[in-house]
């Protein structure tokens, strides 16, 4: 089958091959989502509106790699301090791959890559990029449930990838594999 273009925006992408249709990204295919617990022991996850949602949403910091003119080429690592920073306001002294995997394996052909923070510390109020708004929840691991589930009450989605994060906060859990990239 040929891949055959149906509709192309600034940014996206709708393709069909053969009787699929799927959604590619126009300058990247690859993403970040940091796993990140500071000192008091708190996830670092991020709230802000999503216009697909027509509501906000909760994740965990995370971004496009490589996806403006002076990020291209960067490395996964790379682009997930910068998004851990951008949106948090957190450095990390250093990052530890976790996982990879598809977003939405029949929407999509982007590739989520999972790092963990390790030590990180607050240099700055975080936000995001202009227009991001951000806002940073410092949640303690211990009711972090209970706040979830507040949280979807009040009509807030939450990202499933906030799961894959607590998978990996258990104690004794290893990494599955080495994010690589695309």
């Amino acid at each position: 089958m040929s891949l055959q273009t149906l509709h192309e925006g600034r940014w996206l992408k709708l393709v069909a091959d053969g009787r699929w249709e799927y959604v590619v990204r126009t300058h990247v295919v690859e993403a970040v989502a940091i796993v990140a617990v500071n000192s008091q022991s708190e996830l670092l996850l991020v709230e802000q509106f999503r216009v697909p949602l027509g509501r906000p949403c909760i994740e965990l910091p995370a971004g496009l790699v490589g996806d403006e003119a002076e990020h291209v080429g960067e490395g996964l690592d790379v682009a997930a301090s910068r998004e851990l920073l951008e949106e948090t306001g957190y450095q990390a002294q250093r990052l530890e791959a976790l996982c990879s995997g598809p977003s939405s394996a029949g929407l999509t052909s982007e590739v989520i890559h999972f790092f963990r923070a390790v030590n990180v510390q607050r240099v700055h109020a975080g936000g995001g990029v202009a227009g991001e708004n951000i806002t940073l929840h410092e949640v303690p691991l211990d009711g972090i449930v209970r706040w979830l589930a507040a949280k979807t009450a009040a009509g807030v989605m939450l990202d499933y990838k906030i799961y894959v994060a607590l998978h990996f906060l258990r104690a004794g859990e290893k990494p599955l594999a080495a994010p690589t990239g695309h």
